[in-house]
């Protein structure tokens, strides 16, 4: 994740993304945590557009390397009366023991990784995430439908400008390598954003 990039529109995020956390977003993001509990990691939390979904009977963690961004979720929690820590983390790198979290959660997060991170951050969730664990990847595909695609493609620029964002984050080829199974891979809007639902893999070493 560019760290530049969220520092400079830390103030401004929840104001550029609010049309689509209203009309789709949020939606979205409560069934990334449904059923969730034990300890949960959410992975790079930006502003916290997460919290109002956090299982109120779970210990949540989340992490995101922007300063600025932690700032706005430590504020939304307290508004909204959830209790999390929020800690200031690179994903490829945590302070967490192996085999730490009961769930891992990751929303439109691998859509702003660069692409020789995005290995290294999926290997670093297998590890902290507990044998029977599960991790939900909610993020962005590019469609095949070609209009769509088309559409996609003109808005790329901007959404690159703005969130240092694109459609075409590969992360699912790297899921093998990692040690991670897919159990469910599902579109959840059209053929453009989609949730996986993933465990790690007993034959691999963390």
């Amino acid at each position: 994740m560019s760290y530049q990039t969220y520092e400079r529109i830390a103030p401004l995020y929840d104001v550029l993304d609010k049309a689509y956390e209203v009309s789709w977003k949020k939606r979205l993001r409560a069934d990334v945590f449904r059923g969730a509990g034990g300890v949960i990691l959410d992975a790079g939390c930006g502003t916290g557009c997460n919290i109002p979904f956090y299982p109120r009977d779970a210990r949540v963690v989340g992490v995101d390397n922007s300063p600025g961004m932690l700032v706005r979720a430590r504020k939304r929690a307290l508004k909204e009366e959830v209790r999390a820590d929020f800690l200031e983390m690179d994903l490829t790198r945590t302070h967490f023991p192996d085999n730490h979290f009961d769930a891992i959660a990751a929303t439109f997060v691998f859509c702003v990784l660069p692409e020789e991170l995005q290995l290294p951050v999926l290997r670093e969730m297998r590890r902290v995430c507990k044998p029977d664990g599960t991790i939900r990847i909610l993020d962005y595909t590019l469609s095949k439908k070609a209009p769509v695609r088309m559409m996609m493609r003109v808005v790329s620029p901007w959404l690159n400008f703005a969130f240092a964002a694109r459609y075409t984050a590969r992360y699912e080829t790297y899921l093998p390598e990692a040690g991670l199974i897919t159990v469910q891979n599902r579109f959840v809007m059209g053929d453009v954003v989609k949730l996986l639902e993933l465990k790690p893999d007993a034959k691999t070493v963390a």
